[in-house]
């Protein structure tokens, strides 16, 4: 899991310190923020102390009402519990309170100068805390985006993945990771694929060598994550061992608990393994909207026997 500091939030967001410069340093540890508004009455049973707080234009409204001894009663409450840090949206309109207060314990006290709502700001503020503190695993394979669905490819070292993925940019589509994918799980049933920042946009090709997509071929074949939706494993062809049943059954990998589809493909010199693992993302958005033709087959079968039984 990546390490995330107060300072972080400060570079990500172009945050203005107004107190705090030497504490940028804590480490942030919880993916949510929160926005105290109970806490301000004085209800703190279910006080998440490890989050980001976030003030808006509603709390500065609301301490602006506030005596100046009723003002250092309830900032007074919350500082207390030492937050990692403060993040203000309304602006800095008549903070000096909040000011003396984060500065006398001795925690961050940080600014917005965007124009986004505070709403607006939680959700980016959220989306990037939950991807940067996401429990992530590095694995083996290739990941690509084909026809927007995120797919794994894995098989033994010197199988074909690279060589897969180059012929699938050439119809079309991106690359996220080759030779190392880095797997961060979002949510019990959201998986994320990725790269280490040193192999991003780089696809190594046997006899050929190591090659810049972006710079070869253009933006266009190269995205930075995807939501893993397919776990595909190449193997070495064998012989009568391909299942020829008109549906198989569902197959999964786990992945830090997360389950991904799986299928295998064996690989043979002929065969347009390209052409498959496209027909396997366009047939995995049909089984998300209900849809199975193995099931429409049988019903046709079942409606002609029905006929020439004269039902």
């Amino acid at each position: 899991m990546k390490k995330l500091t107060v300072e972080d939030l400060v570079k990500k967001f172009s945050l203005k310190v107004l107190t705090g410069e030497d504490q940028l340093q804590k480490n942030i540890t919880q993916s949510r923020s929160h926005r105290p508004g109970l806490e301000f009455v004085g209800h703190f049973d279910f006080f998440p102390t490890e989050r980001v707080q976030i003030l808006g234009r509603k709390e500065i409204n609301y301490l602006h009402k506030l005596s100046k001894e009723e003002r250092r009663i309830r900032i007074g409450n919350i500082v207390h519990y030492h937050p990692p840090c403060f993040i203000v949206t309304a602006g800095e309109v008549e903070l000096t309170y909040l000011t003396h207060y984060c500065k006398e314990d001795r925690i961050p006290l940080l600014v917005t100068d965007t124009v986004e709502t505070t709403s607006e700001f939680i959700i980016m503020l959220d989306a990037y805390l939950l991807k940067n503190l996401a429990p992530e695993i590095s694995i083996h394979g290739v990941c690509m985006n084909v026809f927007g669905v995120g797919i794994l490819l894995r098989g033994q070292s010197g199988v074909g993945k690279s060589e897969l993925a180059h012929t699938l940019i050439g119809r079309g589509h991106r690359l996220v990771s080759d030779d190392l994918v880095v797997l961060k799980k979002l949510s019990p049933r959201t998986l994320l694929g990725t790269h280490d920042e040193k192999t991003k946009e780089f696809l190594a090709l046997r006899s050929i060598g190591l090659l810049n997509v972006v710079r070869m071929y253009g933006r266009k074949v190269f995205q930075d994550e995807t939501r893993i939706s397919l776990d595909i494993n190449l193997t070495k062809w064998e012989k009568d061992s391909l299942n020829n049943e008109l549906e198989h059954d569902a197959a999964y990998t786990d992945y830090m608990g997360v389950k991904v589809p799986s299928i295998e493909i064996q690989l043979q010199p002929g065969r347009d393994i390209a052409g498959l693992i496209e027909a396997a993302a366009n047939n995995w958005y049909l089984r998300q909207s209900g849809y199975s033709a193995a099931e429409e087959f049988m019903s046709r079968i079942e409606a002609d026997l029905s006929n020439d039984r004269g039902e």
